[in-house]
């Protein structure tokens, strides 16, 4: 009986541990899944149902005891906000009532507020507007003029780029090889979109004034400050050079006439036609005189270029809001004389030395591209076919880089030319063409080839290329033609061409006659042995002079050096020139004071040297090919005065020189007094050729007869 209280206490015990450690748990917020998951396998649930129950006791004991500690708190602090409600409703009464009083009060105030605050714009825009149109008026008026000078400089740089394209096309369509297509390119000019300033401020001023009545007052105080800004502006700085000022002076005048053009479009009536014509009139007068005037201080071709392209520009620029620019592009065209002057001293100082510094040698060319650059860039090419590189052209540098300087000048004679007030300066443009190569080129390539001191093969390579340059004279003004929007097909026909060429080749001729002088005169140094000649010799030779040997190989030098680098037409000169020369020293030689007599023997060794000389002559008249072109006059015929007096002197029966039919077959090349004047030097004496009685034969006793017949009916003659 007393062992089951025991048990019953030993389980109550534990229960209330297990409830505890519920209970610990619970309030832990623990996760009571393990402690339930234990309970169903061990097989007590109801223990567990039974800790839960008994949790929830204890839960609900300590919130009734909660609930009556602070219960009455809870009732005071109800009344507290029943109170507070009440106090909220009373002042939300008096707050009410004092707005309502406020706004009776403050309504008269707002009103004198608005009226301060209109005040205040009022005079804001009244600042605003005698501020802003100050600023508008000088300091963007440059900007503008800037910016509409750009625009004008891209619509010209389109124009030109459309007629480029468009001669093209036409040259195509001329040769065959393209059909001409025609297209309309419009482009409208929207001026708001390139020029942006705002004229508003004078706007609202110039309303401001209408609306008080002074709208005259400030039309004329708005004329007077213009009219003073304007002779600011037309001033020249001092202390500025002109070619670094000129475009900030233009672009000022452009940016004031082209504000001064809204203005008279948009402010309705602010500003007169009459009055802007004015101004532009006293504007046109003061910058013509400007440009003449600092024009004439210019000493720079680049500088003038530079200035008039600009010049141009604004008058372009100006022209689009209709002001006549006429006058002030006719001050360009009475300076472009001074502007060609310079531009042509300038190609001379450069074509000196271009020509000073050239080696006169064949120019070596390795490549293609140099090919094209120097050559087919000029038309300079003597075929078609390109060809194997090396190529040694038979000209020097100095025929490229004169093209280029005179490709140059082109340019800048026609830049300086165009957009002036005559549209059709071809013409103008050929005329200082000519005038380049007339006057610079020309009388520079004569000077040097004409210089002391300058060698055969130099002078030789200069008249070759005098040929070059006369060549390119073709190239030169349809380039120029291009230039200027002329149809190339143009001035292609012969009497187009320049008066330059005719020119050069003159020149060339004169460059040909140098280089026989200076052939001859080394010529002469080789002749003058001819001094060492025992010209009474007793001994037959049957060779020729040493000297003659020495005349023939510089001849083959010089004839060999000219088929490479000359035309056949002047290689035919410089022979003949030089084979005349010689002919005419062996007769001089013998009519020299120096040779008192001479025999048969002299003129033996002379026949000998001439024979050589004919050989040679033929021989080269042959190889170079000159016989297929000259049927008539070969080299020989270049020595027919010394054949014939030589001829004459071996002749059997001199006397048939008084022949008239005979003489004008064999002898028509000798002059009577001449002839008459060496005769009377042949020796006839007993130790000449003729000897003594006893070696005296009927042949030579008749050609002395002869001999002795001519001599007397020459002098008879004379």
């Amino acid at each position: 009986m007393e062992s089951k209280p025991k048990r019953r206490g030993t389980m109550e015990n534990g229960d209330a541990g297990e409830d505890s450690v519920v209970a610990t748990m619970i309030g832990n917020g623990d996760d009571l899944g393990p402690l339930v998951r234990r309970a169903f396998e061990m097989g007590r649930p109801e223990a567990l149902a039974h800790q839960l129950k008994h949790v929830v006791k204890k839960k609900e004991v300590e919130i009734e005891e909660l609930c009556k500690t602070h219960c009455d708190d809870f009732i005071l602090a109800v009344d507290e906000l029943r109170g507070v409600l009440v106090d909220a409703e009373e002042l939300k009464s008096d707050l009410s009532s004092d707005n309502f009083k406020l706004q009776e009060i403050g309504g008269a105030l707002l009103e004198k507020l608005e009226e301060l605050v209109e005040s205040f714009s009022i005079k804001k825009n009244l600042t605003e507007a005698i501020k802003n149109p100050r600023f508008v008026l000088r300091s963007s008026a440059k900007d503008i003029g800037q910016t509409a000078i750009g625009h004008a400089a891209s619509l010209r740089q389109r124009d030109e780029e459309m007629l480029e394209r468009q001669r093209k096309a036409e040259e195509l369509n001329i040769s065959g090889l393209g059909d001409t297509v025609y297209s309309l390119d419009v482009e409208e000019l929207d001026e708001d979109s390139v020029l942006k300033f705002d004229l508003t401020p004078l706007y609202r001023a110039y309303h401001i004034h209408s609306c008080l009545g002074t709208q005259e007052q400030f039309r004329e105080y708005y004329c007077k400050n213009r009219l003073l800004q304007l002779n600011s502006d037309l001033q020249i700085s001092s202390s500025i050079p002109f070619v670094e000022s000129y475009q900030t002076y233009l672009a000022q005048i452009a940016g004031y006439f082209i504000v001064e053009d809204r203005v008279l479009r948009t402010s309705g009536g602010l500003l007169s036609a009459d009055q802007v014509e004015t101004m532009w009139d006293t504007t046109v007068a003061k910058v013509a005189s400007v440009l003449e005037e600092q024009y004439s201080h210019m000493d720079s071709a680049t500088h003038l270029l530079l200035a008039k392209d600009y010049i141009t520009l604004l008058g372009a620029t100006l022209r689009q809001y209709g002001y006549e620019v006429g006058s002030i592009l006719e001050a360009l065209d009475n300076s472009r004389d001074k502007y060609h002057e310079l531009l042509l001293e300038e190609c001379r100082q450069q074509i000196v030395n271009v020509i000073s510094n050239d080696s006169y040698k064949q120019m070596v060319i390795k490549k293609n591209s140099d090919y094209e650059s120097n050559v087919l860039a000029f038309r300079l090419q003597t075929s078609d076919v390109m060809p194997a590189f090396p190529y040694i052209a038979p000209f020097s540098f100095m025929v490229p880089d004169c093209c280029r300087i005179v490709r140059s000048f082109i340019k800048g004679s026609v830049d300086y030319l165009s957009f002036g007030v005559n549209s059709n300066f071809y013409d103008a443009a050929r005329k200082y063409l000519d005038k380049l190569l007339i006057d610079v080129l020309n009388k520079v390539v004569l000077t040097t080839v004409q210089s002391d001191g300058i060698a055969v093969s130099q002078a030789m390579q200069i008249a070759a290329n005098i040929t070059f340059l006369e060549r390119a004279c073709d190239f030169f003004l349809q380039h120029a033609a291009q230039l200027c929007g002329i149809p190339v097909r143009s001035v292609e026909r012969p009497q187009a061409s320049l008066t330059a060429k005719a020119v050069l080749k003159t020149s060339r001729d004169a460059a040909y006659l140098a280089l026989v002088k200076l052939v001859n005169s080394k010529l002469d140094e080789f002749l003058a042995l001819t001094e060492n000649i025992n010209w009474t010799s007793e001994e037959i030779s049957q060779s020729n002079s040493e000297y003659m040997n020495e005349v023939v190989f510089y001849l083959d030098s010089v004839f060999s050096t000219a088929l490479q680098i000359l035309p056949l037409d002047a290689l035919y000169k410089v022979g003949c020139g030089a084979l005349e020369h010689i002919s005419n020293s062996i007769v001089a030689a013998f009519l020299t004071d120096s040779v008192k007599r001479f025999n048969a023997n002299a003129v033996m060794v002379t026949n000998h040297d001439l024979q050589v000389l004919e050989n040679f002559a033929d021989e080269r008249f042959d190889s170079t090919g000159l016989s297929e072109i000259y049927k008539e006059g070969s080299f020989r015929s270049c020595l027919i005065e010394a054949r014939q007096l030589i001829n004459l002197l071996s002749s059997s029966q001199p006397e048939n020189f008084t022949n008239l039919v005979i003489r004008e077959k064999s002898y028509n090349a000798l002059d009577n007094k001449k002839v008459f004047s060496i005769i009377e030097k042949f020796k006839d004496s007993a130790d000449g050729i003729f000897g003594s009685l006893s070696t005296r034969n009927t042949k030579t006793s008749s050609r002395k007869k002869s001999m002795d017949v001519l001599k007397k009916r020459l002098k008879d003659f004379s």
